[in-house]
């Protein structure tokens, strides 16, 4: 199986927001926080849910 390749990636503030195909064969999105210690990660459909979650988001 192929790794996940992600394109289409873009940085809202210290959350990263990229897109991937599953080993399904299905486009799925996802946002990831950088920030040391943090842990936040979320899958979506959506590039807009992806998105949303990304700009929502505030770490503890």
């Amino acid at each position: 199986m192929r790794p996940n390749r992600f394109y289409d990636v873009i940085r809202i503030g210290p959350v990263q927001v990229g897109t991937f195909n599953n080993g399904r064969g299905q486009t799925r999105h996802t946002a990831a926080c950088t920030a040391p210690n943090c842990g936040f990660s979320t899958e979506h459909r959506d590039r807009s849910a992806a998105e949303l979650a990304a700009r929502t988001h505030r770490c503890t």
